[in-house]
């Protein structure tokens, strides 16, 4: 009987370290985000990134973003991708515009393993606004409202982090609701 119940209590705290463990990161797209994988091994999952993911491997970036980075992602959702206007999508994941593409995803992703609480030290040390640069070469300005963060991009768009320190192997996801285009 002691041998039972002390079974079923191990068990239980067993359990409930896992549970714990997989807390430490945010489900995104209803899949479990693992900080032991690295961005694409973790984006495959999320039912909310397949257009991201898709684009991602026309634009060829499939290797880079599985590299020893760091990296922080800006991932915009499927519902970012839609709300661009008819046919963009469909028309940048044509070969023909794999540059522009390209330039469009890499306008995402900055060379530095940026946690949100880093970018709003950042932020209220540059007085309200700081610029981030990516590797794409776009400038985005971050800034933080009620904890918050917001990119504004090239040309005025606005995106908010909806989903923010997604810990991955080589860097940091945040999820974002917006695509951020550069300017062309």
């Amino acid at each position: 009987m002691i041998k039972s119940v002390l079974r079923g209590f191990a068990l239980a705290t067993a359990m409930s370290a896992v549970a714990f463990a997989a807390a430490k990161n945010p489900v995104v797209g209803g899949a479990a985000m693992f900080d032991s994988k690295n961005i694409i091994e973790n984006a495959v999952n999320s039912k909310d990134h397949t257009t991201l993911v898709a684009a991602v491997k026309a634009a060829g970036l499939v290797g880079t973003l599985e590299g020893k980075g760091p990296f922080t992602v800006f991932a915009p959702t499927n519902e970012a991708f839609a709300a661009l206007p008819k046919g963009t999508v469909d028309t940048l994941l044509k070969p023909e515009n794999k540059a522009t593409l390209t330039k469009v995803l890499t306008c995402h992703v900055v060379a530095a393993d940026a946690m949100a609480k880093t970018v709003a030290k950042m932020i209220k040390d540059d007085g309200g606004e700081h610029d981030i640069k990516t590797v794409g070469g776009c400038v985005l300005k971050a800034k933080e409202s009620m904890g918050k963060i917001t990119l504004t991009d090239e040309n005025g768009g606005v995106s908010h982090v909806t989903i923010a320190d997604v810990k991955q192997s080589n860097g940091v996801i945040h999820v974002v609701d917006e695509v951020l285009l550069p300017k062309m």
